[in-house]
């Protein structure tokens, strides 16, 4: 039965991926496996969310095992915490491919999960605040600023808004927006990002994304 209360969300269809979704984030698809045709087909035309969660075993797409074990399937394993997915653009250019653009939108903590027999993973879940505004610090600043410049240069270079990988409204002045905007940029593990996503306190966030660009060689 659907809980009633609405920071608690029963059945979540799930996407294992091997990246992490912050809120506030973009995230585009190519959809072709039959387990989530069907989940992100229900999830358009009901306009109700996907839970992204990220992958600690196996890989984004199934694969037989090479010691068969049940299902058949490779077994797969995933992070307890995550971000809702919204789906905002839906294109179904062939039979058996949808290709669709989501934004990241509240984080989650799974309670349980199972695998339905298709391979589809649901779970029960309870969503999470978010982040407080927190005004950027002066010492911080830098951070914000180096990502404000990195989108005007990919401006004035002509990209297409469809393919900016920063979603507007930007929000310079908040620290969880711009810690989460670098987290999604920068070439650092998965599980690093998985901790920074984790984190409830938005400033601090900021704070070890900024030691991660002060040893880095990046610049804009």
């Amino acid at each position: 039965m659907p809980s009633t209360d609405p920071r608690h969300l029963t059945s979540l269809p799930l996407f294992p991926l091997g990246t992490v979704l912050h809120p506030g984030g973009f995230l585009p698809l190519q959809i072709f496996e039959v387990r989530y045709l069907d989940m992100i087909g229900k999830c358009h035309k009901n306009g109700t969310p996907f839970g992204v969660v990220s992958l600690t075993a196996g890989t984004e797409v199934r694969r037989l095992s090479p010691k068969p074990t049940g299902d058949a399937f490779a077994n797969e394993a995933f992070q307890s915490m995550g971000t809702l997915a919204t789906i905002t653009d839906f294109a179904t250019p062939q039979p058996g491919l949808m290709v669709v653009r989501c934004t990241g939108t509240q984080r989650f903590k799974i309670s349980r999960s199972e695998k339905l027999q298709h391979g589809l993973w649901i779970a029960d879940v309870t969503l999470l605040p978010d982040d407080l505004f927190v005004q950027i610090p002066d010492d911080l600043q830098p951070a914000a600023d180096a990502l404000k410049k990195l989108i005007l240069t990919l401006q004035e270079r002509a990209v297409p808004a469809e393919q900016m990988p920063i979603l507007t409204p930007y929000r310079f002045d908040d620290c969880g927006w711009v810690a989460n905007r670098w987290c999604e940029l920068l070439p650092i593990p998965v599980a690093l990002k998985q901790q920074f996503m984790e984190l409830d306190n938005p400033l601090l966030r900021l704070e070890l994304v900024n030691d991660i660009l002060d040893r880095s060689d990046i610049s804009f």
